[in-house]
């Protein structure tokens, strides 16, 4: 399985980012990911 080009820090914060007001489309345009990308983070996401 390919590892992935972002860290667990960056995730979080691109998710912040999408949470304290930004736009997901923005935010992961800005990181470079895709939307598809973000949600599958979102859900795994550690409590």
């Amino acid at each position: 399985m390919k590892a992935s080009k972002f860290t667990d820090a960056q995730k979080a914060f691109i998710i912040k980012q999408a949470e304290g007001g930004t736009t997901v489309a923005e935010a992961c345009r800005k990181a470079g990911v895709s939307t598809g990308a973000f949600f599958n983070w979102k859900k795994n996401k550690p409590v």
